[in-house]
């Protein structure tokens, strides 16, 4: 019972999105054989996402697994208030994407695999562009490399100084 719960709890705690499923078709002697693959992004609103591919028979086990293996590999994202600090570029394969702070009440302004990433992760204010390929899997891996590049402020000022902003301002 108390594992139960705790499944429970842990699945109100984070917010999943499926961004796309693929359907596989193998050709073999006896005909076809389909399987599935989804692309799931999973976040707590509160700084921390993942993403992951799931393969499976069957739709909702790919989508299960994706989850599993996504919870597995979440990131931290720094964010000021509900935009992100400055603007910042990501790429992956052909994929390129902006993504670029927004003022208070402007919305994600963002693709379908963008979207799913930013609200996930709890950006509620931000513009995003997605440049070349638009294949969701590189899209996704290129909007996680933008993420990561983000700092903030103060840490970089700290890298950049070695002590704090009132010092550096004094």
């Amino acid at each position: 019972m108390a594992f139960m719960r705790k499944q429970r709890e842990e699945e109100k705690e984070f917010q999943d999105r499926v961004v796309h499923i693929g359907r596989v078709t193998k050709v073999v002697k006896g005909g076809k054989n389909f399987s599935f693959n989804a692309l799931v992004v999973i976040g707590d609103e509160k700084g921390k996402v993942g993403y992951a591919l799931g393969k499976a028979l069957e739709v909702p086990a790919a989508i299960r697994k994706g989850v599993q293996k996504a919870k597995k590999e979440m990131v931290d994202v720094a964010f000021k208030g509900h935009t992100i600090p400055y603007e910042v570029w990501g790429r992956f394969g052909a994929a390129k994407v902006m993504l670029r702070p927004a003022k208070p009440g402007t919305g994600v302004i963002a693709g379908a695999a963008v979207r799913a990433i930013v609200e996930t992760a709890g950006i509620r204010d931000i513009v995003t562009k997605c440049y070349g390929s638009t294949n969701p899997h590189n899209v996704v891996k290129a909007t996680f490399d933008a993420l990561l590049q983000l700092e903030n402020p103060e840490r970089i000022l700290e890298k950049r100084f070695g002590r704090d902003r009132d010092e550096v301002q004094k």
